[in-house]
């Protein structure tokens, strides 16, 4: 089972996404199977931020001075218990997700859900560098977006 716990520094997130933690736990638990990790208590951190802290993090972690929609870290050293895994950290900007300014909630939702699977692909190693790759990713992306869309409403 997957545990999103989300952290908000971003005070718009809260007037599209009232329950955030409920909304991306819920899309954890809807994902295929494949990707659940039933058996298994596994646990991610999710940022929602703004282009202005995004942007410091891009650039103190990935030597890249520009906001961008998502950072995804994934975390590589093993936990004592077996049973349990720290997949890593995602970071997602508002600003984004927002554009353009009069996107519906329904379409917001979409979008977060969408960049949100990506960075949880990202923190499983997938990776889209190279052309297969990231057609590879793109086919998972939409096999758990597919799995997920009936909750987003």
């Amino acid at each position: 089972m997957i545990k999103v716990n989300v952290i908000s520094e971003e005070e718009s997130w809260s007037k599209k996404l009232k329950k955030k933690e409920i909304f991306f736990n819920n899309l954890c638990k809807n994902f295929p199977e494949r990707f659940r990790f039933t058996k298994k208590r596994v646990y991610l951190t999710l940022l929602l931020s703004n282009n202005i802290n995004i942007k410091k993090l891009n650039r103190r972690f990935r030597n890249k001075n520009k906001d961008t929609d998502i950072l995804s870290f994934p975390f590589h050293q093993k936990l004592k218990k077996t049973k349990e895994i720290y997949l890593g950290d995602i970071i997602i900007s508002f600003n984004y997700m927002n554009k353009p300014k009069n996107l519906s909630l329904y379409d917001f939702k979409k979008k977060v859900a969408k960049i949100f699977i990506h960075g949880f692909l990202h923190l499983l190693d997938f990776d889209h560098i190279k052309k297969k790759d990231y057609l590879k990713m793109i086919k998972e992306e939409k096999k758990i977006f597919k799995s997920v869309q009936k909750i987003i409403n």
